[in-house]
């Protein structure tokens, strides 16, 4: 079977996912999932070339499109984790300068004494900023990322549970083919 194609373009949730098969903005996170649902469904449910139509495919993904509608959930606010990423990311350079800053101080003197200061304040201050920063920056790219991977995680489960049941449903007609009961003219 063909692999689904998702939009994976992480570095801007609000960037438009193509076309908007639900009528929602196609600037919003919700919308880009909803896209991305839709592009893969359409490979799983035998829009694709190689694909195999699983029968109430669609119906239970036009139900969990409803389910998470109802729910109301706001979508994620990029604008302030855009800040936060940001902020890790002039902290590690703040703390970078820093650094540089108490080195160049301390350069200027052979004596340890006169070169403590500098180290302490500098070094120590730059140091504490690279690790803000970095847990900053780590924190909110991380986040980005594991939101796709659970909607993704999500409705591949769905498409799992899906081929399952159709599975079981074969299953049941071979069996109840087999086990019916046998007629003299049999």
């Amino acid at each position: 079977m063909k692999e689904p194609i998702m939009d994976t373009n992480l570095s801007d949730p609000n960037a438009a996912a193509g076309p908007d098969p639900a009528g929602q903005a196609a600037g919003t996170f919700q919308a880009r999932a909803t896209a991305s649902m839709a592009a893969a469904d359409g490979a799983v449910t035998g829009a694709g070339p190689a694909a195999t139509a699983a029968p109430g495919g669609s119906e239970r993904i036009d139900r969990f499109r409803e389910d998470v509608a109802a729910l109301e959930l706001k979508t994620p606010a990029d604008d302030k984790e855009r800040v936060y990423l940001l902020a890790g990311v002039g902290c590690m350079v703040a703390g970078v300068v820093a650094i540089l800053g108490a080195y160049w101080g301390a350069s200027g003197t052979a004596i340890v004494a006169q070169q403590l200061p500098y180290l302490i304040s500098g070094g120590g201050i730059g140091l504490a900023l690279m690790i803000v920063g970095a847990a900053l920056f780590v924190r909110f790219s991380l986040s980005r990322y594991l939101r796709f991977w659970l909607i993704r995680e999500i409705y591949e489960q769905r498409v799992q549970t899906d081929r399952v049941v159709e599975s079981l449903g074969n299953v049941e007609t071979l069996l109840r083919a087999a086990t019916r009961p046998r007629t003299k003219s049999d």
